[in-house]
Order: C-alpha cells, then structure tokens, then sequence
C-alpha cells in the first residue's frame, strides 16, 4: 500500500505488489469468476484473469457475434464458455459486465441465481447507484464490489501484455460475507490494475459520466470539431486543420502531458506557444465550466441514466448508432484524419 497526500486530501492506494501471485490464489483460489458479458471490458477482463492463473467461465448469448469471438479466444463451450443464466449458476464472483441497459433487462434471470455468500461485482457504479431506474437491487446476503478500470478494455489487456498496469477505482458497496475487500482487491489486480484508488458506487458513477461526456469523449470531439471548422471556413487545407488541431496533440502534445504533466508539456514548446496557451487556458475554461456544471447536474439528477437507458433499450438501438457514428466516419475531418494517418512512417514499413 502507499499513501499519497495531495493537498488536504489523503489517500491509501493499493499497489500489484500487494497482491502477489500466492495471495491471488489464496484469496481467489476456491472461487469461480463468472464474466457475464463479452463486450469490451468483458474479454479484457477475462482474458487478463485466465493469465493470470483465476478459474474464470464466460457467460453470453448463443450464436452471438461475442459468442463467436470468445470461442475464437479459447472459451470452450460447456467447459469454460456457458450461456449468461448457467454462467451464473455456476460463478460464485460474478462480473456483470452486460451493458448498461442490458444489466437492467438480465436482472429479472440474475437475481435468484445470486445465491448466498456470493460476490456481485460491477466496472461502473450505473446499475446500482441509478436502481430506481434499473431495479437492480442486490439482497442483502451477497457482496457487492466494484473496479473500474480507467480505461476501455483493449487497453486493460494491451497494458497487461505488455506487463504495465491500469489505473482502477474501487469499491465495497455490501460486504456479507466480510470477505468483500478482498474478493475486490484481488478481483482488481487480477484483471491488470497497476494501481487502485478508493472511491464509492456514486463517485464513481458521478465522475465517470461526466467524464465521457466531457474531456474524455464529448467535450474533446466538440472542441476539435470546432477549432478545425473554424480553419477550414478561414481557407486552411484538411490536412492542414487535421494536423494542427488533432494529429499535434495526439501524436506529440498529449504523450508528453501524460509522460509529465502539463507544467512540463509547456516547458517543452516553444515561448510563442506557451505564451499562447497561458494567455488563453483560463478563458476557455470560463466559457466551458458553466457548461460542466449542467452536465454534472444531469448526471446527478439521473437525467443522463435515463436518455441512456431509453436510447439504447429501443429495438433499433444499432442501426441508429451505427448510422450516427457512420455520420462521424464520413464527416471531411475524420477522412482528412484517415488520410493523414495512413502517411505516418510506421504505417508504410
């Protein structure tokens, strides 16, 4: 463990050293991990565990595109790959990584199947947090834990292959069995965290949100969109706009906060540049900030559970998002990126 104090504010983080290989097994050893779902974070998750040396059984539906893929991956149907309802049955931890809106409509099979003594563990605080909405409501005679990676679930498995480690918070919601941190610390190494940040279901839930729709997806995308209209419309070239707006600071900007910080990304451009950026940082950040502050309130308030769960419970619900990010593919900016992507040294070799 090690503490950090940032601030006022002291933390206690869990470290992969903490965990070591015979304490994985003596915490997980008797358990069967059930990972319902094979989306994203379900693959990553499992597949990092299998290496890891867990018993771990897949759950997903028949005959599915998942289905399909996790018997590509080595899941043996009726040995380690089972439909959701059998998977269940038979983990004693069991990962619900379904989608959001498939975590409420699972929940109805799910619930009697969580027997006693059980663990109920979940990457994202929605179902539980939001349950008026979900109805997803544990009995009391199971654990309920959480890790969520900061990060999607091809990045949990890239990190573990190449031996580094993601970022997770964690959670106990419910300890039944007294055995719920555990269960949870051990859960989140074996999956591939490197580190593991204390918080609750609702700080979870709160921040994550706001955070995709923020700087990590939305926000990003409207400032890019913006500042690259903005230079096409003034009589800049796509490869131009691309360039100055997205393919910097990805491929040389970005990488250097994350190496660093951005104090050091500042010391390391040009005087024109940081003149620039500290001139300005403020005011972007005047005119952004009230819009953070109706954000986070529609994600208190439920709003955003609600918009999520009826967009993506409706029948349609693929063909309409496919058809909105084909919308975003076809759109000049992402083709300049296309382009512009295709010349990078690495990718003609």
């Amino acid at each position: 463990m090690r503490q950090i104090k940032i601030g006022d504010c002291e933390e206690t983080v869990i470290e992969r050293s903490d965990f070591p290989p015979e304490k994985l097994r003596s915490v997980l050893g008797g358990e069967t991990v059930a990972v319902l779902g094979y989306g994203v974070q379900g693959r990553g998750q499992s597949l990092n565990m299998r290496d890891n040396g867990v018993k771990v059984i897949v759950g997903q539906r028949p005959g599915s595109k998942s289905w399909n893929l996790a018997v590509q991956d080595g899941w043996k149907p009726n040995e380690t790959l089972f439909n959701l309802p059998e998977a269940a049955k038979r983990g004693t931890i069991i990962q619900y990584l379904l989608s959001d809106a498939g975590q409420k409509d699972f929940w109805p099979t799910l619930k009697p199947l969580l027997t006693a003594g059980k663990a109920l563990y979940f990457s994202h605080g929605f179902s539980i947090v939001f349950g008026d909405q979900t109805g997803v409501v544990p009995s009391k005679d199971i654990d309920v834990i959480l890790v969520a990676p900061k990060g999607s679930g091809t990045t949990v498995r890239r990190h573990f292959l190449e031996g580094r480690g993601i970022n997770a918070s964690y959670a106990i919601h419910q300890d039944a069995t007294g055995r719920a941190r555990d269960r949870c610390l051990a859960c989140g190494i074996a999956i591939g965290s490197g580190y593991l940040f204390e918080t609750t279901f609702q700080k979870e839930v709160f921040s994550d949100l706001t955070g995709e729709r923020g700087v990590l997806m939305g926000a990003i995308y409207g400032l890019w969109l913006a500042q690259y209209e903005v230079l096409r419309e003034h009589g800049h070239s796509p490869s131009e706009a691309f360039n100055e707006t997205v393919e910097e600071a990805t491929q040389s900007l970005y990488p250097l906060i994350a190496e660093n910080g951005m104090d050091w990304m500042y010391a390391n451009c040009s005087t024109t540049a940081q003149r620039g950026a500290l001139d300005w940082f403020k005011r972007f950040r005047d005119v952004v900030k009230p819009l953070f502050e109706q954000l986070y309130k529609s994600v208190e308030t439920g709003a955003e559970t609600k918009r999520t769960l009826e967009c993506n419970s409706r029948p349609d619900y693929r063909q309409l998002l496919e058809k909105e990010l084909k919308e975003v593919a076809e759109s000049e900016m992402w083709k300049a990126g296309a382009v512009v992507r295709s010349l990078r040294p690495e990718r003609s070799q």
